[in-house]
Formats: structure tokens, sequence, C-alpha cells
């Protein structure tokens, strides 16, 4: 299935394909902060509508995980890293989909603290 997505103003836009059928709550410093809730994607499957100069970019700690954010709005619609195997992978905030419903998908509490 394809979802569209976006930031609060819509200067991030983007589509991308899939199938949910979980989300991932982590509790790091910063997911913890943002509230997110996340679905793990192949980074291919992302599409951005939007030009990447348009997108700002947050790292810390190891600077493995790019977290992507909106300049003007300051919402946090996906991030972009490896999965242990290499593979690049893109991690979607779910409650910046348009028209989804995640309230009955199953969550997995993730231990990001202590990485």
């Amino acid at each position: 299935m394809q979802y569209k997505g976006s930031c609060h103003c819509g200067t991030i836009a983007f589509e991308v394909e899939g199938e949910i059928t979980g989300l991932v709550d982590c509790n790091c410093s910063i997911c913890q902060r943002k509230g997110s809730l996340l679905w793990f994607v192949p980074r291919a499957r992302l599409r951005l509508l939007t030009p990447e100069e348009n997108i700002a970019t947050y790292t810390f700690g190891k600077g493995v995980i790019r977290h992507r954010f909106c300049p003007k709005c300051g919402i946090h619609p996906f991030g972009e890293g490896t999965d242990p195997a290499g593979n690049a992978m893109a991690a979607i905030n779910v409650r910046c989909l348009e028209d989804f419903d995640f309230s009955q998908l199953p969550v997995k509490h993730f231990n990001g603290r202590d990485l």
C-alpha cells in the first residue's frame, strides 16, 4: 500500500510504500521527546516529494541516525540510518501519515535509552 505524509506546514512531503503491521515506540532521548511512533521500511520505499535542501537534519551521539525535520514547523516526519546488516532504512513517523489510523496496530517498546 502507498501512503502520503508530511510535516505540519507541508514543507516536507513524501510517499512511502509497504505494509504496516506494527510500530516501534523508542525511549531514547530524542524519540521520547518527539513522541514518534515509528514504522521501519527500506529507504528505497521512501520517495521525497520535497527538495532535499528543504529538509533539516539533526544527529547526536554516534551520529548514525539522521533525524530529518522541517526547519519551518519543527515536525520530524522520518529518520534515516542503516539496520544491523547495513541496509539503508527509513523510520517513518506514522503520526505524519495522511488519513492513517494507527490505534489498532501493535506497538513494540524499544529500549533505545541504553544503547
